[in-house]
């Protein structure tokens, strides 16, 4: 059985894998400085309600498998990861500031792949066995 998520009107299943990179690849992300931005990534995602399935940084890059409330869109969850971590990081820091003197820690943009339990061809098996009467070999159907 699946594990849903659950609002008062929601019930979903939205997982991403999320990975993005430290500016120019330089390898920080060690000790202290990568506890923290574990600390600061696990306090953004309790803010907007989400679940972090797994996650790993490394020197350079992180990756985070996470469940998503689908009112908030990917593209606003990795703004908000990597503009606030790099900020609170930049300031606490005064090595990383040295290191990224154009107060941007993390590289432009990121990747995002969607992530579950469901293949397509599950999910277009389950639309074709809607209703077994389908007369036209249309590929949209309507259930009269």
């Amino acid at each position: 059985m699946q594990n849903y998520r659950k609002t008062p009107h929601i019930t979903y299943d939205c997982k991403y894998h999320l990975v993005w990179l430290t500016k120019y690849r330089k390898k920080v992300m060690t000790g202290i400085i990568a506890d923290r931005a574990r600390e600061i990534i696990r306090g953004v995602c309790k803010e907007n309600e989400v679940e972090i399935i797994k996650g790993h940084i490394s020197k350079d890059h992180v990756h985070l498998i996470v469940s998503v409330p689908p009112y908030l869109s990917i593209n606003k969850l990795a703004q908000d990861l990597k503009s606030k971590s790099s900020y609170k990081m930049l300031q606490e820091n005064r090595e990383l500031s040295k290191i990224f003197w154009g107060r941007h820690l993390w590289a432009r943009g990121y990747f995002v792949a969607t992530y579950g339990n469901i293949t397509d061809e599950m999910i277009m098996e389950y639309i074709e066995n809607q209703d077994e009467a389908t007369e036209n070999d249309d590929s949209f159907t309507v259930t009269d």
